[in-house]
C-alpha cells in the first residue's frame, strides 16, 4: 500500500532529514575531493590554504597520466562497440527467442552483476597465465566485456520488450525483408536503449580497477590501476585532480542519457 507523503504529518520532516543527511554523507567526500584538486599544498590538506590550477597543469603535461587515460579510452570504446552488437543478438534471442534454458541463459548473462569483481578476476587472470592474454589489450577487452555485457543486455531486452513487434511485422507485410524491417523500424524504436547500453557498457569498463589491477602489465596501464598505484606511492594533488575529472564525466554521461530519454519522450 503506497503512503501519501503528506499525509505523514511531521514524520515527512524525519524522512526530510535523514535524506539530507544521507545525501551529504554520499556527496561531501566528493566535493572534497574537488576542493583539494585546487588546493595549492603540495600535499592533500584541507582546507586548502591557497587556490590553483597547478595541479591540473601537472596532469596534462605528464604523459604517463595521458597514455593511462588513451588506454582507457581505447578499451572502454571497444568494449562499447561489442557489448552493444552482442547484447543486441542476445536481446532479440532472449526476448523473441522460444527455446528450452531461455530462462537460465537469462539469469546466466545477469551472473557478472551478483558475483564479486574479485573472484571473477582471479579466475580470469589464472586463465590468461595459461593462454598468454595478460597484459595485453585483447584480455583487457574480453574482460571488461564480461562485466559490461549484462548491463547492455539488461537494457536492450528491456527496450526490445517494451517494443510493439506488429510494427515491425507490417514493414514486413509491405514488402521490406525481415533484415531491413529490424533495421529501419526495431533499431530506431528501440535507440534509448542502444544509447543506455553504450553508455553503461563505456562507464563499466571506464572505471573499473578490480579486474585492470590484475590484468595490468608495466608496460599496460588503464587510468583506474595508474591511480591505484600513484596513491600507493605518492599523495599529491594530481590524484585529486584525475577523480574529480572523472566524476565530472560520468556526471555528463548520465547527464546525456537523461537528456536523451527526456527527448524521446517529447
Amino acid at each position: 500500500m503506497l503512503l501519501n507523503f503528506h499525509s505523514l504529518g511531521s514524520w515527512k520532516w524525519v524522512l526530510l532529514t535523514i535524506t539530507a543527511l544521507v545525501s551529504a554523507f554520499l556527496l561531501l567526500p566528493i566535493l572534497f575531493i574537488a576542493a583539494l584538486s585546487f588546493g595549492s599544498s603540495q600535499w592533500l590538506i584541507f582546507p586548502p590554504p591557497g587556490w590553483t590550477l597547478k595541479w591540473y597543469g601537472e596532469l596534462f603535461a605528464d604523459p604517463r597520466w595521458l597514455d593511462a587515460a588513451l588506454t582507457s579510452l581505447k578499451i572502454a570504446l571497444m568494449v562499447t562497440v561489442l557489448s552493444v552488437m552482442i547484447g543486441l543478438f542476445a536481446a532479440f534471442g532472449l526476448v523473441r527467442g522460444r527455446f528450452i534454458g531461455r530462462t537460465a541463459l537469462r539469469a546466466l548473462f545477469m551472473t557478472p552483476m551478483i558475483l564479486p569483481v574479485v573472484v571473477l578476476a582471479v579466475a580470469l587472470y589464472a586463465l590468461y597465465l595459461r593462454v598468454g592474454l595478460n597484459g595485453t589489450t585483447i584480455g583487457f577487452v574480453i574482460a571488461h566485456l564480461v562485466i559490461a555485457l549484462p548491463f547492455s543486455v539488461l537494457a536492450l531486452t528491456g527496450a526490445l520488450e517494451g517494443f510493439d513487434k506488429s510494427i515491425e511485422d507490417a514493414a514486413v507485410l509491405c514488402g521490406a525483408s525481415p533484415l531491413r524491417a529490424k533495421i529501419l523500424v526495431t533499431l530506431p524504436a528501440i535507440s534509448h536503449g542502444l544509447f543506455s547500453a553504450a553508455i553503461f557498457s563505456f562507464l563499466a569498463s571506464w572505471d573499473e580497477v578490480v579486474l585492470a589491477i590484475f590484468m595490468a602489465s608495466p608496460t599496460l596501464q588503464t587510468l583506474p590501476v595508474k591511480i591505484w598505484a600513484t596513491l600507493r606511492q605518492d599523495m599529491t594533488p594530481v590524484i585529486a585532480a584525475v577523480s574529480t575529472l572523472l566524476v565530472l564525466l560520468t556526471l555528463l554521461l548520465m547527464l546525456a542519457v537523461a537528456l536523451f530519454k527526456k527527448g524521446l519522450k517529447t
